[in-house]
């Protein structure tokens, strides 16, 4: 297991705090609740993005708007895709 620093909620800047939400405001309902909340902060590909403020709103930002239920896909199809892919890439999430 690689150790990536991360940084904790308590010592985020504003422009981390702002790039969590606004790509957290990306995201269909369905993910609001985290699966493993933390006290300190993110966790998991999130938290490995904190030093870099733009590419984690960017990162994740990309697959909130990939998710949106304007898209001709339904939730359904986008987790069919989804599976599909992670199983193609040996993912284990």
């Amino acid at each position: 297991m690689t150790w990536i620093r991360t940084v904790p909620y308590s010592e985020a800047s504003e422009k981390l705090m702002r790039a969590m939400e606004n790509q957290r405001a990306l995201y269909p309902v369905e993910y609001k609740a985290p699966v493993f909340p933390t006290t300190d902060g993110p966790s998991g590909i999130v938290a490995s993005h904190t030093l870099i403020p733009d590419a984690l709103y960017h990162a994740f930002a990309t697959f909130g708007a990939l998710m949106s239920p304007e898209l001709p896909l339904t939730r359904r199809q986008h987790e069919m895709i989804t599976t599909v892919v992670s199983v193609t890439n040996r993912c284990f999430y």
